[in-house]
């Protein structure tokens, strides 16, 4: 039996298989593309094709697809296989760079939100080389982005990335100012936890509300609902078990980094969050995350409801992005550090956030504003549907302080007592979490908590970003002209 470091990323075309099957030249090249932006030569992207190809058929590939995230919140893909007829009557298998960089979908079935009249059909999509592909059944997934003929964003990738690449040239002029000329590029990280119920397949057959809408219209109130408060975090039951354990090994071998399982506090409601990674990344994960968990719980007798209130009377199911800035260096730009109030780098991108979210919670709010999350909102524990920051007592007082131009001297670190010997001893945070904030800090991130369970996290994290952005900008164009930075 293999262990999960042994097949962890086994279906994805990850960094580890470019290095194993790329020339050393060929592979430097794609590096300086992901890295730096740089344009890819295309005797490269004939290279990769050709290595990713042969990668893809030696795992049981016979099709690929650009794989895409349009504007209906879910993906899209057209397979083709890798056949080419051979002059014998025979057929080869063939993958050439241009197949890999574009692809040419029927774009006139798709959202464009009016941008294009329904005759104009042509559509573009293009390689997101950032995002590694993978295979899913019998078909290699190029994660690509998705345009119109006229070069108009059909997609939410597109946007995302654009929004990613303004916050972070206006973060590194930030950075400059404050002299840090080691730092290349700064990334925006996520990690959504995915909350979710599992029911059974026979009962949820007999409900065609539940078929038909992803929620219960109508019903009696259960003898015993989340009352009790015993579901949270309770012993998982063995079928749920088997459910998860399936689950975590199909996402392993994607290279999602899922992390944490439990219960959560309605009944048969359960949550999974992965280790953060890049916003882009992480978008693309949690897509395929919520498809294998639906394709799973059918192997098990099970339905996976993804809707944010298929009960009423207990919790809904949100999605809660995990939101931070981080320089290629390791530094988290949300990191307050011992001394925040001294911190003036750290203080400023989190007045920056603060700005964006004051100026921009009408987009904020509208990037989670569907039909069923506006049932879950302001009721059973989940954020109002209202836009406000939590920011904890300390950073509270340090901000005030500033306002007022009063000293701060800082909070007290306390040592837990709990009253029993054999027991640790440990520092307390300076503040409490609060746990239904919609958009509360939470120690070196930013917790947006007003997500539905079924939403794509890309239209928040475009919203996000461009807001953090245009404040970041706005702080740069006054620092760069002031005649003393430090004053």
């Amino acid at each position: 039996m293999k262990t999960v470091p042994e097949y962890f990323g086994s279906l994805v075309f990850d960094d580890r298989v470019m290095k194993a099957n790329l020339s050393t030249s060929v592979y430097r090249s794609l590096k300086r593309t992901i890295d730096e932006g740089r344009s890819l030569n295309p005797d490269v992207a004939n290279a990769v094709a050709e290595a990713m190809k042969d990668w893809a058929v030696a795992h049981g590939a016979t099709h690929f697809t650009h794989w895409f995230q349009p504007l209906t919140g879910i993906t899209a893909e057209k397979h083709d296989s890798f056949i080419s007829p051979a002059p014998d009557g025979r057929v080869i298998m063939e993958f050439s760079g241009k197949e890999l960089i574009k692809g040419e979908p029927d774009a006139s079935s798709f959202p464009s939100g009016g941008l294009r009249a329904t005759f104009e059909a042509r559509g573009y999509t293009a390689w997101d080389p950032t995002s590694y592909a993978f295979i899913k059944g019998n078909t290699l997934c190029i994660p690509t982005a998705f345009c119109s003929y006229g070069g108009e964003a059909l997609d939410k990738k597109t946007p995302l990335l654009r929004s990613m690449q303004a916050l972070n040239k206006q973060a590194m002029r930030i950075l400059k100012l404050f002299g840090n000329d080691d730092v290349k590029c700064v990334r925006t990280s996520v990690g959504p936890e995915q909350e979710y119920f599992l029911v059974d397949k026979e009962m949820y057959e007999k409900r065609k509300d539940l078929k038909f809408t992803g929620r219960t219209l109508f019903g009696a109130k259960p003898p015993k609902g989340q009352e009790m408060d015993d579901h949270y975090f309770g012993v998982i039951k063995p079928r749920v078990a088997e459910y998860m354990a399936d689950l975590n090994e199909e996402l392993w071998k994607l290279g999602i980094l899922a992390k944490t399982e439990h219960n959560e506090v309605a009944p048969a409601q359960h949550e999974l969050a992965p280790i953060y990674s890049t916003t882009n990344i992480a978008t693309d994960h949690n897509q395929i995350t919520m498809e294998i968990m639906q394709k799973v719980a059918a192997r098990h007798g099970l339905v996976c409801l993804l809707h944010e209130k298929p009960f009423a009377g207990v919790n809904g199911s949100g999605k809660h992005n995990n939101w931070s800035m981080a320089t290629d260096t390791g530094v988290n730009l949300l990191t307050p550090g011992e001394t925040p109030y001294e911190n003036a780098q750290f203080l400023l991108f989190l007045c920056a956030v603060i700005k964006a979210v004051d100026d921009y919670q009408d987009l904020l709010r509208l990037s989670v504003a569907t039909a069923g999350n506006d049932h879950r909102l302001g009721a059973n524990e989940a954020p109002p549907a209202v836009v406000s920051i939590f920011l904890g007592d300390e950073l509270t007082e340090v901000l005030e302080a500033i306002e007022s131009d009063k000293p701060y001297s800082g909070a007290e670190k306390t040592v837990m007592k709990l009253g029993v010997h054999v027991l640790p001893k440990f520092f307390r945070d300076t503040t409490d979490r609060n746990r239904t904030s919609p958009f509360a800090f939470t120690g070196n991130k930013f917790e947006f908590r007003m997500l539905g369970s079924a939403n794509s996290i890309a239209c928040t994290n475009i919203m996000l970003n461009a807001a953090v952005a245009e404040s970041l900008k706005i702080y740069a164009d006054r620092l760069e002209g002031a005649d003393d930075f430090e004053t």
